[in-house]
């Protein structure tokens, strides 16, 4: 055989071998991947790393990250009665496929995307309803980056989504700033009138590049309908001048240090609409529609890479890059393996992020025990080898407070009951729609979480934050609103305990109901013990219990 022959012999064998590999590599599941990378290059991972965590506290911990709040106790019950091998699979996709999920996802990313800023010209309520409605319908995120991004507001129908750029006024040095931080995970702000000083990466044309798309842009006011929206000029350019060397530059539209989107030549006009008083310009080309086409185009990694970090973090506690919106060379992935995976699988499966969610959370990273291993040294957080503790959100607290004392049971039953009595013919079979169900529970207990948020939430916070204040210690110690939730009232929380004949099972219901998991022995007795000095006045000591159980570390935290 010659030479040539072998060399192509040999060269088609490794065409067949590397599809070979490629198929196999297809073949295993990607959370398989993700246990597979996440010690990679630590020789003693899984013998410190810890063990799964158990059923009662997986429950609970993946029922409030995918939904937001915590199981009932009936639902705890079941799940660990439940013998089935595929049990927490099964859970997952359930939780994902509900309404909850999407209320979930709506909360997260209002809070990522608004910050908790008071409304000025959309009102919060549509905008949130419009990002539940993208999340029932699982909408791509390049999808809704590009509705976020792309929309002027003059369409009654898109006006919602456009409140990202109009309650920032669309003022140029806030909104570039969040382009950069929110969606490619990197704060440029230092970077407007000089190279950013502590880091080299961020230069000054990478914030004037995210700022030509919309420097043309500005706030008009309809005179009849008095409601604003986005003009935009035909022309503008953008130049700068360090102020640290004076040195001077331009640019023209551009995602970090991808080519810059230069304007057409071949314009045949320069206006659709001509600028005129109180009239809203449209340019014939508009660069500021380039800047969704190019945010979500498949060339800019850095935009799959910030959600794909956000994701990790709102499942694991904290992203392979801390601060979320701090990615440069000095502060790099803590798994860039993982991460290049995890931006892979999402721009290979359309940005499906709950795909992705029902991945990380079927991963044993994610499901390890927050408890450290026997004989294991403290884990460092950055390693993923043991559960993170996350404080809950403001919306989880508060909805986990009124699952907990039994109010949204409650709640629904009164609902259900009023659907029936107005509607006889058809309101029992409606009422039995998991949508309505989340709907009607939304709207009647909103202004409870509208107060948590108040209390407990404030502008710019991250979930891996937790800083307790008197104010917060007060809400919960003294404040009418969950002192109200403690009265016994039909089959809340405290009615049940107090209907209970014996010690135990007060603990038993007790336990489940707030903490998700069966008491321990010691936990029992302490219940036994308080509730025998109290006797005289138990039903006061059933509400200190309860309150005592809300107010407690172990439920403050998703652990």
């Amino acid at each position: 055989m010659s030479l040539r022959s072998i060399q192509c012999l040999v060269s088609c064998l490794a065409i067949l071998l590397a599809g070979s590999v490629s198929a196999h590599s297809a073949e295993i599941p990607l959370h398989q991947q993700i246990d597979s990378l996440i010690g990679v290059g630590k020789t003693q991972f899984e013998k410190t790393a810890s063990a799964p965590a158990d059923d009662a506290t997986f429950l609970r911990r993946v029922t409030l990250d995918l939904t937001g709040t915590i199981p009932t106790s009936d639902e705890v019950r079941v799940f660990l009665a439940d013998e089935s091998t595929e049990k927490r699979t099964q859970l997952i996709d359930r939780l994902l496929a509900s309404p909850e999920h999407a209320r979930r996802m709506q909360y997260v990313f209002d809070t990522m995307l608004m910050e908790r800023r008071p409304d000025k010209h959309v009102p919060a309520v549509e905008w949130r309803n419009y990002l539940r409605t993208s999340f029932l319908n699982n909408k791509p995120w390049d999808v809704l980056v590009r509705e976020i991004l792309s929309v002027d507001g003059t369409d009654k129908k898109t006006r919602p989504a456009v409140k990202f750029l109009l309650d920032r006024e669309l003022k140029s040095e806030l909104v570039t700033r969040d382009l950069g931080r929110l969606f490619l995970g990197r704060d440029l702000e230092c970077a407007q009138c000089h190279n950013h000083p502590n880091v080299d990466d961020y230069l000054q044309r990478h914030y004037h590049g995210l700022s030509a798309f919309l420097n043309r842009s500005y706030l008009f006011k309809d005179p009849k309908t008095k409601k604003t929206s986005i003009g935009e000029k035909a022309e503008g350019l953008v130049s700068f001048t360090s102020v640290f060397t004076q040195e001077e530059g331009k640019t023209a539209p551009r995602m970090l240090d991808l080519p810059e989107i230069v304007d057409p030549k071949d314009a045949k006009a320069d206006y659709k609409v001509k600028p005129a008083k109180n009239v809203r310009s449209v340019p014939v080309y508009s660069r500021r529609l380039q800047l969704a086409n190019a945010m979500t185009h498949p060339t800019n990694i850095a935009f799959r890479q910030n959600i794909a970090n956000r994701l990790w973090a709102m499942m694991m506690g904290r992203g392979f890059v801390e601060p979320l919106d701090m990615w440069h060379a000095d502060n790099p992935p803590s798994h860039p393996k993982l991460l290049d995976l995890l931006t892979k699988e999402l721009q290979k499966n359309g940005y499906n992020m709950r795909l992705i969610l029902r991945e990380l959370a079927l991963s044993k990273t994610y499901q390890r025990s927050s408890q450290i291993s026997a004989g294991a040294e403290i884990a460092k957080e950055i390693d993923f080898g043991v559960g993170q503790l996350k404080p809950l959100s403001p919306e989880q607290l508060a909805w986990s407070m009124m699952q907990a004392t039994g109010l949204t049971v409650k709640t629904l039953k009164s609902l259900k009951a009023k659907q029936v009595k107005a509607d006889p013919k058809n309101g029992a079979k409606k009422t039995e729609d998991a949508l309505w169900q989340e709907e009607a529970l939304h709207a009647a207990l909103n202004k409870n979480v509208t107060a948590f948020i108040t209390t407990f939430g404030f502008v710019g916070a991250q979930s891996s934050r937790f800083d307790a204040s008197a104010d917060q210690a007060l809400f919960l110690r003294n404040g009418p609103l969950v002192q109200s939730w403690l009265v016994p009232s039909g089959d809340n929380l405290t009615a049940r305990l107090k209907k209970l004949k014996t010690s135990s099972e007060i603990a038993e219901e007790l336990y489940l109901s707030v903490f998700s998991r069966l008491p321990e022995k010691k936990e029992t007795e302490n219940v036994t013990a308080y509730l025998k000095d109290n006797q005289k006045q138990s039903q006061q000591a059933l509400q200190q219990l309860v309150w005592a159980a809300l107010s407690s570390d172990e439920f403050r935290f998703n652990h």
